[in-house]
């Protein structure tokens, strides 16, 4: 991707099997404008999450109607890294934030009430998936090294540094407005931390596994017959929170063999 690669607008893929990989950014715990929201079609969802959090949602969205900002004064008060995402993001005047993530919310909304409900994939595996849990416990390891643990102690000097690193990482779009374009460089930020201490094959190894999950659902929706459009075969659309896209979209390049997935129920 190009250098300004906190981008704003969809990638598309046609899938060497048939169909389509729709993949869209969009901003954690942030509510999306409508000319940011993508209108391309889409016939199947698949969300970078488990199945267990994908079923929390609704729960979490009933707590936030009978208490508002329930969760986001508890993750601001957390004191770890996504506190400091909201510190940001409430000084801003945009959308948000809000917890549960709003647009992986409202696309899962739409899925379940359109078209007599949509596929729904959760791209994550689940906490019973053997090579998942490896994964993590490889990942754990390798963030709670001495050094990962001393650079915890510089975390707000780093914060300042890496939002002002990712400033020229955005891209221009007519629709994002100065308060947006903060929001996206504070996103930057919170990914690169939680991401501090992983080596770049752990984060490589993750994103495969993703890509190939997301061509696991594309199949799934083909061996159904999922397909409302006229561009032979389905399209899966798949959002994604904008500083995790570059490297998805470069998992999902290297065409990694499909996992079999199911939708949820």
């Amino acid at each position: 991707m190009a250098d300004a690669d906190l981008v704003w607008e969809v990638a598309i893929f046609d899938d060497p099997d048939g169909g389509r990989i729709v993949v869209w950014p969009h901003l954690p715990c942030v509510r999306m404008s409508n000319e940011l929201r993508t209108r391309e079609h889409w016939d199947g969802l698949g969300l970078i999450a488990s199945e267990e959090d994908i079923a929390i949602w609704p729960e979490e969205e009933k707590q936030e109607r009978e208490s508002p900002g329930v969760h986001v004064s508890a993750a601001h008060a957390s004191g770890t890294v996504l506190g400091r995402l909201m510190d940001d993001l409430i000084t801003l005047e945009i959308e948000g934030p809000s917890i549960p993530d709003p647009e992986p919310l409202r696309l899962l909304h739409h899925a379940k009430n359109a078209r007599g409900g949509m596929p729904i994939f959760p791209i994550e595996p689940s906490m019973e998936d053997e090579d998942w849990i490896d994964w993590l416990t490889r990942a754990a390891d390798a963030q709670v090294t001495m050094g990962s643990l001393l650079s915890r102690i510089t975390v707000s000097r780093r914060w300042k540094k890496r939002r002002k690193l990712a400033t020229p990482r955005v891209a221009k779009n007519r629709g994002v407005s100065i308060d947006m374009g903060a929001a996206s460089v504070s996103s930057a930020a919170w990914w690169e931390e939680e991401c501090s201490g992983l080596t770049d094959a752990l984060i490589e190894e993750r994103a495969l596994r993703m890509a190939s999950r997301i061509r696991g659902a594309l199949s799934s929706m083909r061996e159904s017959r999922v397909d409302d459009s006229s561009i032979g075969g389905p399209s899966l659309l798949v959002p994604v929170h904008q500083p995790r896209m570059s490297t998805l979209v470069d998992a999902i390049m290297a065409w990694p063999d499909a996992e079999s997935i199911d939708p949820v129920k």
